[in-house]
Formats: structure tokens, C-alpha cells, sequence
């Protein structure tokens, strides 16, 4: 049994039609097929039902299906490993990134990292916080960054930059005055509002404390999992938002959302750093360091 012949086996599988797995594999129909034969006469199992032209998975081509992309994970993992040892002529690294850097700061960061080593691959997931910082957690990813404050003890977290939240609301929202806001015109005005669990969401709840008042006091028409549902509504009429300023820098120059002022207690608390989230006990690649030390910038 070789890694080709479980590649191929898993390509079929996965697609159940021997024809496009081939045309995926770039390889001729009659290689896929024998490929899949003389795994099957090998270890005298039936993996396929031949049903007409179609193909599908027996009970045993089930089992072994989870076996299979098991082997060729460890095998991956083990090429990773060797690229590494090739100083970065080849390599992966997985991060994931809450959505105001991923969205806002991280990509010409990746663009410079990827100039630099070409043959080194990122892959990003997006989500909120907590979500990074599970992701790390579990091993899923190798790097983590957020614009949330994290306390995990499985987790470093390195500062790598400076951001800066701004309250925002539509030109001309009715409740909205001209003056720095009080605590008062904060309760009454109506609000949109980033999901729980997300670094900008922390942020407005620290704010809204700050000003003697709980969420509960507010007026939140829309609670959305993301900056830009969140930009979009605000810049619809929907109601004031609290966004980070590189999330809304467009908006406010397009004059589509206009920057609200706060009293100084509460406008302390929207700035933020900036945190990168590496697993404590797993050691980090060549291709990952390179990526923070570009992410870090010059010393």
C-alpha cells in the first residue's frame, strides 16, 4: 500500500466518481481505477459498490476512508516537517485572526510575508475572540491574532500593535447630538451592536460601564457577527456603532458615517492592543517564526 494509492483511494471517495478524482489528480482515468484495483485484490476487500455507472462506498470503504486521511495527514505533517529543515523553500502555517485583522490589518502583512517566502502557504480562518483563541487552543492553528484580551493558560500572547475604537453613527441620525456624548445621550440613542465573544464587543461593554450604565440599558436594535454588517447598518440609519477606526476609515471618508466625540472616561477605554496567541507547549515552525517577525515589523 502506498501514500499515492491512499490519495487516490480518498480522492474517490471523497467525490464518488472515478472520472473527476482523476481529472483532480491530473491523472489518466485507467491509473485511478487500477490504483483503487489493486488495493482492493491486495487486501482481498471490496471498497466501491459499482452501481450502473455510478460508485459509492461499501461499509469497509468507510472504515477504511477515516483511516486513510489519517495516514496522509501524519504524512503531511511529517513533508511540513522537512520543509521546514529546507529553510523555507517550502511550508504551511494556519493562523486564525479575529475580524478587525484579519478584514483591516493583517492582509498587507501577509502579502510582505508571502513576497518574502513564496514557497511558504498561509491558510486563514475568521471568526471572533474566543473563537481564535479556541482555535489555538486546540492545536488547529498555529498562530492566533485578536484584537480581544485574552486569558488562557495554554496561550503566549504577544502585543504586536496598536488600535484605536470609534463611536460612529449615520450623518443626520435623529438622537444623535453634536457634543460629546454624556452617559445620558448614550442610554437614550439607539445602538448596533457586534456579537458576544468579539473583541469589539468587549470593548463597547467596557465603555458603556465606564459611562455608569449596563448593556442592559441600552437600546440595541441589531446585534451582528461581523464589522462590516455592523458599518453597513450604522451607515443605514440602524443606529450608532462603536467599530475600530481602520474597520471605518472608508466610511468616514466617504462621508457615509461621521465620528461621534465622547467624554474623556469613556474615550480612554477604546484603545486596544493589538495580541498575537501561540500554544505554550507546542513548538513553533520556521514558518511560523518568520511570519511573526514579519508581523512585528522592523526592530
Amino acid at each position: 500500500m502506498t501514500l499515492d494509492q491512499l490519495r487516490i483511494f480518498v480522492a474517490v471517495a471523497e467525490r464518488e466518481h472515478v472520472t473527476r478524482a482523476a481529472g483532480d489528480l491530473a491523472l489518466t482515468q485507467s491509473a485511478v481505477s487500477a490504483a483503487v484495483a489493486a488495493l482492493e485484490a491486495r487486501h482481498a476487500t471490496q471498497l466501491f459498490h459499482r452501481v450502473g455507472r455510478g460508485i459509492a462506498l461499501t461499509e469497509a470503504g468507510r472504515l477504511f476512508l477515516v483511516e486513510a486521511r489519517a495516514v496522509l495527514a501524519r504524512a503531511a505533517a511529517a513533508e511540513a516537517m522537512l520543509a521546514d529543515l529546507a529553510g523555507l523553500a517550502r511550508g504551511h502555517v494556519a493562523v486564525a485572526a479575529s475580524q478587525t485583522v484579519a478584514n483591516d490589518w493583517l492582509p498587507p502583512r501577509l502579502v510582505a510575508f508571502r513576497t518574502a517566502h513564496p514557497g511558504v502557504t498561509v491558510s486563514l480562518a475568521i471568526g471572533n475572540t474566543a473563537f481564535v483563541a479556541s482555535q489555538v487552543g486546540a492545536g488547529i492553528v498555529e498562530l492566533g491574532l485578536v484584537e480581544g484580551e485574552v486569558d488562557h493558560p495554554l496561550l503566549a500572547v504577544e502585543a504586536v500593535a496598536e488600535d484605536q475604537l470609534v463611536a460612529v453613527a449615520a450623518p443626520g441620525l435623529a438622537g444623535v447630538p453634536d457634543r460629546a456624548l454624556t452617559p445620558d445621550d448614550i442610554r437614550a440613542m439607539r445602538w448596533v451592536a457586534r456579537e458576544r465573544g468579539s473583541g469589539t464587543r468587549a470593548l463597547f461593554e467596557a465603555m458603556v460601564a465606564a459611562a455608569g450604565l449596563t448593556m442592559a440599558d441600552l437600546a440595541i436594535l441589531l446585534e451582528l457577527p461581523s464589522n462590516e454588517a455592523v458599518r453597513a447598518a450604522a451607515a443605514a440609519g440602524g443606529g450608532a456603532a462603536v467599530l475600530s477606526r481602520l474597520a471605518v476609515a472608508g466610511a468616514l471618508a466617504a462621508g457615509t458615517l461621521r465620528a461621534l466625540d465622547l467624554e474623556p472616561p469613556t474615550r480612554r477605554l477604546l484603545a486596544r492592543r493589538f495580541l498575537a496567541l501561540r500554544h505554550r507547549e507546542r513548538a513553533p515552525s520556521r514558518a511560523g517564526q518568520a511570519l511573526m517577525a514579519t508581523i512585528r515589523g522592523p526592530d
